[in-house]
């Protein structure tokens, strides 16, 4: 599974939003809307994609 990877896309604003959910954008490494990171498939990054999922969405490799 540490092969696999996920590719989250920022789409909200963590502007008047809980500092734990600033926090853990920055520890997805996004920052400003529209930025991409491609992370591992594990459940640490599943778990925190789960936090912020109003304000991201994970892009389909491949489209």
């Amino acid at each position: 599974m540490a092969d696999k990877t996920i590719t989250v896309e920022q789409t909200g604003s963590p502007i008047r939003r809980p500092a734990i959910q600033r926090q853990t954008l920055i520890g997805l490494g996004l920052n400003k809307i529209r930025r991409r990171r491609t992370l591992p498939d594990t459940p640490a990054v599943r778990g925190m994609i789960d936090k912020v999922s109003h304000l991201v969405r994970v892009v389909e490799e491949g489209k």
